[in-house]
C-alpha cells in the first residue's frame, strides 16, 4: 500500500515546493496556478500525493484518508481543540510560514477593550475563520456570554459594527494598523508543520520519506523573513465610522472573483464606489451613496451575516442563499432581486471511473458496498439535502473548503459543486450525473430591515436603481 501524502495550496505551496525540490523528490506541477491535484515523486514513485485545501489537510490526515500532510500549526489546533483526541500526530515544525493568531478589537475600543468585555453582562461577539479556537479562548477568558460568527475569511472587517473581537491571522502586527484594529492577546504563533496518522505513525515505515525531509531543512536555511521584519501593503483605513443614524443601511459587497462583474453593475447603475476592487485589499470602500456603509466580504458568508443583522443588503450567490436557507428554513433573509452575472450551475459530479448512469443508479451500488456513501462539498447544507431527497441511504457529507475535485474517487464518492462550463470537471476525470438547479448573483436583503420604516426608503431606492440596470 502507498504511502499517501497531502500537500497545501495556497500560502504554503511555494515554500513547500522548494522543502521538497531541495529534499530532491522530482515532483513537476506543483506551483501555483497549476491544474492537477496529483503529483509523483520521482525519487519516491511509491507516494501517493495529492495537494488540498490547507483548512482540510488536518482532516483528511486525522480520518487515516492520508498517512502524512503538511499545513499550518493554526488550522491543526483549530481540529484538536474540537476533538483533542485525534488520531493525529505533530511532527516536525518546518520552519517556514510564519504567522500569528491575534484576538483584536477595534482601535476605538481602546487598550482596555478585554476588560471591559469581560466585565459585560451582555453578549460578546466573537468573528473568525477559526471558530473553535475562538471559543476556546472564550471559555479561558471566562467570558460570561458569548457567540461566535464562523466566516468563512475577512474576519477583520467586523468589529466594530459587526462584533466586539475578531480572532484573525496575521503575518505582522504591523497589518492591525491597516485594518484599524489593535491586538488584545496572541493566541498562537503558528508556522508549517509535518504532521501524520496516529496509526500510521506507529505502524507504516516511512522513515526514507522522513530522512529527505529532515535533511532538506538541515541543508538549507529558512528564506521565511521574520513577521517582524514584513511589511504588509498599506490599506485605505476605514475603521473609524462614529456614531451612525438609525437609518444607515449596511450593504455588503462580494471580494474574490465577484468583485468585477459587481463593480460593473453598479457602474451601469451610476452608483460609483471608491477603492472597489481595492489594489490594497480595502474592505470598507466608500460612495456617495446618503446613509450608505459598504463592507467588502465572502459571498459565503453574507446570508448569515444578513440573517444576524450585521448587513441590510448584500450582493451574494443564489447558491450561498439556498444554503444558508436549507439549514436555516426560517431565516429572516430574501431574495430582493436577481442581478444576472456570475451564472454557474450546481450539478452532481462522479468520477468517470464509476459505472453509473444517474444519481439512482449510484444510490443501489452504494447499498452492495455497504458502506456510507461519501458526498464532498462546499454546500454541506445543499449535499445533505440531495442525498436525503435522493434516497442514497447511509451516507456521510465531507465538507471541503476548495480543490474539491480532487477529492473524488479516492476520498469521496459523490461531489456536489458549482461549474460555469464543466470543462475543469471534465480535465479532471469527472463527469456530471445530475443538475440541481443554476445559480446567479442577487440581492439579499433581511427582512426586518426592510420593513423598517426607518431604512425602507433608502433601500427600495438602492433596488429600484440596481433593477433599472439590470434590464437596462
Amino acid at each position: 500500500m502507498p504511502i499517501k501524502l497531502a500537500l497545501p495550496k495556497g500560502r504554503l505551496l511555494n515554500q513547500t515546493a522548494r522543502l521538497l525540490d531541495n529534499a530532491g523528490w522530482g515532483i513537476s506541477g506543483y506551483h501555483q496556478g497549476a491544474s492537477s491535484y496529483r503529483l509523483e515523486s520521482t525519487r519516491f514513485p511509491e507516494l501517493a500525493i495529492k495537494v488540498f485545501h490547507e483548512k482540510d489537510i488536518p482532516v483528511q490526515v486525522a480520518v487515516a484518508n492520508y498517512d502524512l500532510g503538511i499545513c499550518g500549526r493554526d488550522w491543526i489546533e483549530e481540529l484538536l481543540s474540537r476533538y483533542p483526541s485525534s488520531n493525529l500526530v505533530k511532527v516536525k515544525e518546518l520552519g517556514y510560514g510564519r504567522s500569528s493568531l491575534l484576538m483584536t478589537a477595534s482601535r476605538s475600543a481602546g487598550t482596555a477593550a478585554l476588560a471591559r468585555l469581560r466585565a459585560r453582562p451582555d453578549t460578546v461577539r466573537i468573528a473568525s475563520e477559526y471558530p473553535n479556537l475562538a471559543e476556546s479562548f472564550a471559555v479561558r477568558l471566562r467570558l460570561r456570554r458569548f457567540s461566535i460568527f464562523p466566516v468563512w475569511g475577512a474576519a477583520e472587517v467586523y468589529p466594530p459594527e459587526g462584533a466586539d473581537l475578531a480572532l484573525i491571522p496575521v503575518d505582522t502586527e504591523d497589518q492591525l494598523v491597516d485594518y484599524g484594529l489593535l491586538s488584545v492577546s496572541k493566541t498562537l504563533r503558528s508556522s508549517a508543520f509535518l504532521i501524520a496518522n496516529k496509526n500510521s505513525w506507529e505502524s507504516r515505515d516511512m522513515r526514507q520519506v522522513l530522512t529527505s525531509i529532515y535533511h532538506s531543512l538541515a541543508g538549507s536555511e529558512d528564506a521565511t523573513p521574520r513577521s517582524d521584519q514584513v511589511k504588509s501593503p498599506a490599506k485605505k483605513d476605514g475603521s473609524g465610522v462614529g456614531p451612525l443614524a438609525e437609518d444607515t443601511v449596511w450593504l455588503a459587497l462580494p471580494d474574490g472573483h465577484q468583485q468585477q462583474p459587481t463593480f460593473d453593475l453598479l457602474t451601469r447603475a451610476g452608483i460609483e464606489i471608491d477603492d472597489y476592487p481595492s489594489p490594497s485589499g480595502n474592505r470598507r470602500p466608500t460612495s456617495k451613496l446618503e446613509g450608505v456603509r459598504i463592507k467588502v466580504i465572502r459571498p459565503q458568508d453574507m446570508p448569515s451575516q444578513v440573517a444576524n443583522g450585521n448587513f441590510d443588503l448584500a450582493i451574494t450567490g443564489r447558491d450561498w442563499l439556498t444554503e444558508h436557507l436549507y439549514q436555516f428554513p426560517s431565516s429572516p433573509v430574501t431574495e430582493l432581486l436577481g442581478l444576472g452575472f456570475g451564472g454557474v450551475k450546481i450539478v452532481a459530479v462522479i468520477s468517470k471511473s464509476l459505472v453509473v448512469d444517474s444519481v439512482e443508479d449510484l444510490g443501489k451500488l452504494s447499498r452492495e458496498w455497504q458502506l456510507p456513501l461519501r458526498v464532498a462539498s462546499e454546500y454541506v447544507n445543499i449535499a445533505d439535502k440531495y442525498a436525503r431527497d435522493n434516497h442514497l441511504g447511509w451516507y456521510r457529507v465531507v465538507p471541503t473548503w476548495g480543490a474539491s475535485e480532487g477529492f473524488l474517487p479516492e476520498d469521496a464518492d459523490l461531489l456536489i459543486e458549482n461549474t460555469q462550463t464543466g470543462r475543469t470537471i471534465s480535465r479532471h476525470n469527472l463527469r456530471i450525473i445530475d443538475r440541481l438547479f443554476e445559480s446567479t448573483a442577487c440581492l439579499v436583503g433581511s427582512t426586518v430591515a426592510v420593513a423598517s420604516p426607518k431604512k425602507r426608503k433608502r433601500i427600495k431606492a438602492i433596488m429600484a436603481t440596481l433593477k433599472a440596470a439590470v434590464e437596462a
